[in-house]
């Protein structure tokens, strides 16, 4: 589908008299003086005479990387002036990006330059044919009732969600926003209260109170350090040395226990 595009832009080049329609098709794709040379020359014919650029007189196909840094943000700036980028976007002008999005935005471009030369009709000048556009979007413009009402469904899917949920009432509206305007002031009136039950100045110095707090913190660190000290070298080893408890079963006495507790509990019972 791209190869075809390309094809389709070489094409358009030939028609529109570019003077290099011949070069190979990729190295308008991709960053190069090709690239740039065309570019400049399509914008500038989208421009016309009364251009805010200046077109720069790039002479030969070679340029060292300053020139080329310059040439890249120069045409960059057209882009974004003509509304064919939404930024100064240096890498669109450079073809990164994918295949497919190379060749997209060199089709834009083309076709714009190709719609601004060229009337639909052979028997109209471009003027009478900006004429008819601008009298076709306003005749849109004239019936967009009809055009977008429910019955010939042409809203977008969102304004048909919209559609079958209708908008709640505006005194319901006003009615929310009372209760939580209510809401806010009883909180507002909470935290006054709240704030005069405490003192508290915003502008108050606590520098003596930080100091306080840091010579305790350092005080409690050293403590640990020292207790931290002590039990690796004199509480860890000990530990160490003393032998797991192991554990047995009840053995001969507990079952000798066990049988008194059952005798006992038989003559009980009896």
């Amino acid at each position: 589908m791209a190869s075809r595009q390309m094809e389709e832009i070489q094409r358009k080049l030939e028609l529109l008299n570019y003077p290099r329609s011949n070069a190979p098709a990729q190295s308008l794709l991709f960053a190069g003086v090709e690239r740039y040379a065309l570019l400049e020359w399509l914008f500038f014919r989208l421009l016309g005479d009364r251009s805010p650029f200046t077109q720069q007189n790039w002479q030969g196909d070679s340029m060292d990387r300053d020139e080329e840094n310059t040439r890249i943000q120069h045409l960059a700036e057209i882009a974004s002036f003509l509304g064919i980028t939404s930024s100064v976007d240096t890498e669109a002008i450079q073809g990164k990006g994918s295949y497919e999005e190379r060749v997209e935005l060199l089709h834009l471009i083309v076709d714009l330059v190709e719609a601004s030369q060229y009337a639909d009709n052979p028997e109209w000048s471009v003027d009478e044919q900006l004429a008819k556009d601008v009298q076709l979007v306003d005749s849109i413009a004239e019936k967009q009732a009809q055009i977008f009402s429910e019955e010939l469904k042409l809203f977008p899917a969102d304004v048909q969600i919209q559609s079958v949920y209708p908008l709640p009432d505006i005194s319901e509206l006003e009615l929310k926003l009372s209760e939580h305007s209510k809401k806010l002031s009883n909180l507002q009136q909470m935290v006054q209260e709240l704030a005069s039950k405490y003192d508290y100045n915003p502008n108050e110095d606590y520098t003596e109170v930080e100091l306080k707090l840091r010579s305790h913190l350092e005080s409690f660190l050293e403590t640990v350090k020292y207790f931290n000290l002590i039990y690796t070298k004199e509480i860890r080893p000990w530990t160490h040395m003393m032998e797991v408890p192991q554990l047995h079963g009840f053995g001969p006495a507990a079952n000798r226990l066990l049988e008194a507790y059952n005798t006992l509990l038989k003559g009980y019972l009896s």
